[in-house]
Formats: C-alpha cells, structure tokens, sequence
C-alpha cells in the first residue's frame, strides 16, 4: 500500500507539472522588439537586401498566385478545424477585392474632364480634376519632359553625401498636383466619407461600385496628433499616412476617374521641385528668401498650415519646400544615384514596398528647424521611429503614428503603363493588405 501511495503521489505531481507548462505555453508571445533605424546606405529592415537589378522585380500579385501560394495558418492540435476555415475564408473573401484588378483596366472611357486629355506633350494642359460625388477638386499641372541634373554639387551648403553623384537624369512629360493632397480629398477614400455618402444612393455606376469596394485604412487612433489638429479642416494637407496608404488613394483616383494616378518617383518629384533652377532652393541659393516660399519651424510653430499661402516655384507648385516632406516612389540607398541606370528615364532604382521603413520622402517640412533640410536635393527616409507609439499589434501598414510632418502629392504620366509588369513599379502590392488583414482583425 505504501509503494502504491508513494506511486499515486509522483503520478499526481507529474500531472500538476504538466498542466503548469501547458499553462505556461498558452501564454500569448510578446511582440517582437523594434527593428533598428535604417542607417544610410543600408536596405530597409523589412526587405532583404537587394542589388539594383533585383529590386525592380515584384513577386507575383494576382488572386490567381496568391491563391495557390496560400497555407493556411497553423492552429493547436486541439483547437477546431474550424477556426482554421474561418480564417481560410477571410483571406478568400479578401482576393476577391478590386485591389487585385489591373489598374489598366480602369483607364478604359475616362470620366470626361475639360483639357484633361492629350497625346502629346503640345497638346498637355492644366486641368481642374473633381472627385466624382464630392465637391473636391484639385489642379494638375503639366510638366514638359526634358533633362536636369539630379542632386547636389560638392560646394553646395548644407550637402550630405546621397545626394551625389550628380546625374543626369531625362525625364518624359507628366502632370503634377499644383499642391499637397489635402485633408479635404484624402478623407474621401482614407475615411471612406465618399461611401458613406453614397449608401442611400439607389444607382451606382460599375466604376463607383468597384472604387467604393476598394481595400481602405482603418481608422486611425489619434486622428489628431498625426493631423497637427487640421484633420477635415479645408485647405490644410493630408497627413500621417504611409507611402502605402498614399499609393492606395492614388489607386483609388484611377478608378474612380480613369486617368492614371500615382505617386512621383524621386526624380519627377525634384525635376518638379526645381522648376529649372540649378540652385540650392528653387528660388536661389539665399536661405533668408525660404520664408517667403516655405513653411518651417521658424515660421510655423511646427505645425502644418494652409495650402497655397506661400509663393509658388516657376512651374507654379506650391509647398515643394516646407509644410509637409512628401512621400516618392523609392526605398532609401545611399548608393541610389550611383546605380541609376543610363536612359532609364528616372524609373525607380528600388520601387517602394508598403509601410515598411526605409522609404524616401522629398522637400522638407514645418517641423524642419534647418533651412539645409528643405533644399531641393535633400533626402528624407522613414524610421521606426516613426511608429514609436503606435499601440497595435502588427503595426498599422496605414498610418506613421509620429510623422504628422509627412503627406504627399500625386502625378499622371502622359504615357501611363503600356503592360502590368511596368505598372507594378509604380503600384501597392496587394500581398501586403492581405497578409495584414489576417494578422489585424480590426482591418
């Protein structure tokens, strides 16, 4: 009886010890700690490292690879199989989205705009584009095709050493934003204001409906502090949004218009910000004339103001110094200029890839206290520390939770993408939303 006792006793201590450790295991893991910044010269922590030849190459996006590359996520032995269906399903439902549409196909029987239609750079015009179902407008300004030299020259003040080797870099004809995207008509799509409005509207038209059913932020936690307090405000810039957010609203312009809407390479975005000059500022080298074209911390109390109350540069932009750094179409590398490639009409060396850190932004900004920071070559790249206080878990692919200082403005080629393959440098990649929604339920 004593050996059997003695037996029971191990038994049950086994037992208790066991159900410790299932106990221990079911804890949920702790996120994982914050990558370091991106160092100059260095790949952003969310890519591998990429040469310049393979950077250009986009993995596969379309429903029909995503489907077959899809593995179900791994649950407990114990749990119900259909958890794993439920979660099967959402990823499912969400390839059925319109993101995963040619852009291109949107570009068939254009919603009709007075001169916004050209097939040579002669016949390009300025043009007053309206959201279709809002009272939103914004001008695009056309910009001829032609030759600069892109960064910096060694004596310039307030240099760093990305800018150079200055290149020349020729460009094809597009059409600009006159200003920064405004609160006012990001709001359509990032708030989904537009859909909301049109949910007692008995009649859609098949591109309202696609556009309306487009993958879309979630709200932000603190509208506020990414807004400097000027969120839906009229006339004040959009802001604190990732360069995926910007590049899905340009998407989202396509559908709803037409006409072909993205974000400006580095090398538009400066060609523009230049207007011609070869100076440090687009008005001169004299950092005492930068209060009358930009907003900075001299002048701003650093925050964002009004679009279009400074001086425009010579091709009639406004705020393409100060008030807001605006997000391009690049990863951040030092070695960017060295590795252009002759001819290759300023295409991206590393084309954007979603929220990740890493990624450029142009032209300065109302926090800036440097007047070297808002010069026309300088450049800006995204850091963890932008999402410093961003609370969830994954963080937002959608909002820089401390950069209210970042906004954007958008571009149309005069030659929009002739395939999808090219259209793929300029385009969110869709794997990324998916892969989020499945991580963040709120999505």
């Amino acid at each position: 009886m004593k050996k059997i006792s003695i037996i029971s006793l191990f038994t049950v201590l086994i037992i208790i010890a066991s159900g410790s450790q299932c106990h221990e295991s079911s804890k949920p893991l702790p996120p994982p700690l914050p990558t370091s910044p991106v160092p100059p010269g260095t790949t952003s922590p969310v890519t591998p490292a990429e040469t310049p030849e393979t950077s250009a190459k986009t993995p596969e996006t379309s429903a029909k690879a995503l489907e077959k590359s899809f593995v179900p996520v791994s649950v407990p032995a114990i749990a119900e199989s259909k958890t794993a269906q439920e979660i099967s399903a959402r990823k499912r439902e969400n390839l059925k989205n319109p993101f995963f549409k040619s852009s291109l196909e949107f570009l068939k029987d254009p919603v009709p705009v007075d001169n916004a239609d050209a097939k040579t750079e002669s016949e390009m015009k300025p043009y007053l584009e309206k959201i279709i179902g809002s009272d939103q407008t914004f001008k695009m300004i056309p910009i001829k095709g032609g030759k600069f030299l892109m960064g910096s020259p060694e004596n310039e003040k307030g240099r760093r050493n990305d800018e150079s080797p200055q290149h020349e870099v020729e460009l094809k004809a597009f059409w600009i934003g006159e200003h920064e995207t405004t609160w006012k008509e990001f709001e359509q799509f990032a708030l989904k204001i537009l859909r909301d409005s049109r949910k007692e509207k008995s009649a859609l038209t098949e591109r309202e409906k696609l556009a309306d059913a487009l993958a879309s932020p979630t709200p932000p936690y603190d509208i506020s502090s990414i807004s400097h307090d000027n969120a839906g405000k009229i006339g004040y810039p959009a802001s604190g949004m990732t360069v995926y957010a910007a590049q899905l609203y340009c998407r989202w312009l396509t559908m709803i218009t037409g006409r072909y809407y993205r974000l400006p390479t580095e090398a538009e975005w400066e060609y523009a910000c230049r207007a011609g000059s070869t100076t440090a500022y687009s008005f001169g080298d004299d950092e005492s004339k930068l209060e009358d074209y930009a907003w900075f911390f001299d002048n701003s109390d650093g925050s964002s103001k009004k679009i279009m109350t400074k001086k425009p540069n010579a091709w009639g932009l406004y705020d393409m110094h100060g008030n807001l750094s605006e997000w391009v179409l690049e990863q951040y590398d030092v070695k960017t200029y060295a590795n252009r490639k002759p001819n290759s009409y300023g295409v991206p060396v590393k084309p954007a890839k979603g929220d990740g850190f890493g990624q450029i932004a142009r032209g300065g900004n109302c926090e800036d206290d440097e007047a070297a920071n808002l010069r026309s070559a300088r450049r800006l790249y995204s850091e963890t520390t932008w999402k410093q206080q961003d609370p969830q878990f994954p963080q937002s692919i959608w909002w820089v939770t401390d950069a209210a200082y970042v906004g954007f403005r958008v571009v149309r080629p005069l030659e929009p993408p002739k395939t999808e393959e090219e259209a793929k440098l300029y385009e969110p990649l869709p794997s990324i939303w998916i892969d989020y929604a499945e991580l963040n339920q709120r999505d």
